[in-house]
């Protein structure tokens, strides 16, 4: 049974937005363009809504989404997921005085990201400012977007690859 992990956010259209005709139109292009199949992209300076754009026409399409803000700091693990953490067990057994038995382990949990949980539950990918992230990091679109495949570390465990939702859609924004 599929729940919303926390990084999900529920776009729903504001009462405080200003749609202008312009905008509509703008937004109406965009939503075309998503329901063709292609991505779309918000272009422009800092401060022009690039952003509340974008989060209108993930409202308009009526199915939650993911905000992944860009970094330069970002790789591909940011992305799709990683191990994180570790859970150790330690067991000491001294049953009998004289002797001391000890057992130890440690075992690393992957922990899905956001493109993984969009990828995979069909929801709308909005990654605001993605340029300023490092060009490797977003190599992993690539094939998200053309192939409609997400491939994945063997440290994940299960299948190498992920075949993308159908109703997956992604925004982007950057300068």
């Amino acid at each position: 049974m599929y729940r919303e992990p926390t990084t999900v956010i529920t776009a729903q259209p504001s009462a405080d937005f200003v749609e202008t005709p312009y905008i509509r139109d703008l937004t109406n292009r965009a939503l075309d363009y998503i329901r063709a199949g292609f991505p779309v992209h918000f272009s422009g300076p800092a401060g022009v809504g690039k952003t509340t754009l974008a989060l209108h026409v993930a409202a308009q399409l009526g199915r939650s989404a993911v905000l992944i803000c860009g970094d330069h700091e970002f790789n591909s693990s940011d992305l799709v997921g990683g191990l994180y953490g570790y859970r150790k067990k330690y067991l000491k057994d001294n049953f009998i005085r004289s002797v001391l038995k000890t057992d130890e382990s440690m075992t690393s949990h992957w922990v899905d990201n956001r493109l993984t949980t969009a990828c995979q539950y069909g929801l709308t990918l909005i990654y605001d400012e993605f340029t300023r992230s490092r060009p490797e990091a977003n190599n992993i679109l690539l094939s998200v977007l053309e192939e409609r495949i997400l491939p994945l570390p063997t440290a994940r465990g299960g299948e190498n690859y992920l075949k993308v939702h159908p109703d997956f859609t992604a925004i982007f924004t950057s300068k």
